[in-house]
């Protein structure tokens, strides 16, 4: 047996070890694999000059919306652009059957933000990174309408 590191894998040796992860899932649970990949998607604002001023990251799979990244520039700040970024995420998330959203987010970025938008704290991860928390959300996204 041969242990191998890289910081540059091969794209087809990534993906290989990611199907067999997606197979051992389908085989132990099969209604919790869903037959189609993963959908990844971006959000974006852009200002009158085409210029992004923010935009937001994320993925759905299984049943929920894990939101990677949202940015808003400094100028844009304060006008309510970061709920409309991830209000568009979540109704995207929804209109797709996605019943859950998770996020991640740090003790210098936005945990006031998320409870705003009616996440739930369910962890604090004290020291990650060293001298300050992480936060983990989520949030049961209601069908349209509820």
């Amino acid at each position: 047996m041969k242990i191998e590191l890289t910081t540059t894998p091969a794209p087809e040796d990534a993906k290989f070890i990611s199907h067999g992860l997606v197979n051992f899932n389908h085989e132990s649970l099969r209604e919790l694999e869903p037959g189609e990949p993963e959908t990844k998607f971006s959000v974006f604002a852009r200002d009158e000059h085409e210029k992004i001023i923010g935009g937001l990251r994320a993925t759905c799979f299984w049943n929920a919306l894990h939101v990677e990244l949202i940015w808003v520039s400094e100028e844009a700040r304060g006008r309510g652009l970061g709920s409309k970024l991830m209000e568009t995420a979540e109704q995207f998330a929804r209109d797709h059957d996605y019943e859950l959203a998770l996020l991640e987010s740090t003790s210098w970025q936005a945990k006031e933000f998320y409870e705003k938008l009616g996440y739930e704290l369910l962890a604090t991860l004290p020291e990650y990174p060293r001298g300050h928390e992480m936060y983990f959300f989520t949030k049961r996204l209601l069908p349209s309408g509820e």
